[in-house]
């Protein structure tokens, strides 16, 4: 089904050649465009992981992973200690060992420090986590904004589909609740 607003790619004879997507089977139902937008998640996805550890390796740090990553950004927002169940809330983390490990490797290299509020284990950023983050935040600045500035989408545009994002993960996630009882 093709609706009056869909957007399709073109042969080079202009002929439609239909939706971009991954799995045909998935596009043939009621919503092609959901399987667009599934496609373009999994690339995206892809991309951005591939982005941040590049990013972070050129910043000076060359072994933490995409989650790793991740969780140094989520410690250093707001400058304030976090719990780990706050890191897991905040980045939709299920298993708190995986973000239980990147702590640790985070600890050992000197980016974070661990401490106690009461019962809980805390975690912040260390001197040289701050400086590893705002080095990253310049060359995510030189080379991937600098980039979008002028031929990419507007702020507004961004603000609008990090909305309907996180909308569709909200979507997913009861999905995924309503097909564990099945």
């Amino acid at each position: 089904m093709e609706g009056a607003n869909a957007v399709r790619e073109r042969d080079l004879t202009g002929r439609s050649l239909g939706p971009i997507v991954s799995s045909q089977h998935l596009a043939a139902g009621t919503s092609p465009g959901l399987s667009e937008m599934e496609y373009g998640v999994i690339l995206i996805s892809h991309a951005f992981s591939r982005w941040m550890v590049r990013c972070m390796t050129a910043a000076g740090q060359s072994s933490l992973s995409p989650i790793e990553i991740l969780i140094l950004h989520s410690i250093r927002h707001r400058s304030r200690p976090k719990t780990l169940a706050d890191v897991c809330l905040a980045l939709d983390i299920g298993d708190t060992h995986v973000a239980n490990y990147a702590i640790r490797k985070l600890e050992k290299a000197g980016l974070i420090h661990t401490g106690r509020a009461g019962k809980e284990k805390t975690v912040r950023i260390s001197d040289a986590g701050l400086e590893l983050c705002d080095r990253y935040a310049e060359i995510r600045n030189e080379l991937l904004l600098r980039g979008m500035s002028d031929a990419g989408p507007s702020q507004e545009e961004l603000s609008r589909i990090a909305s309907v994002l996180r909308f569709l993960s909200g979507s997913y996630d009861q999905a995924s609740r309503a097909a564990a009882t099945v």
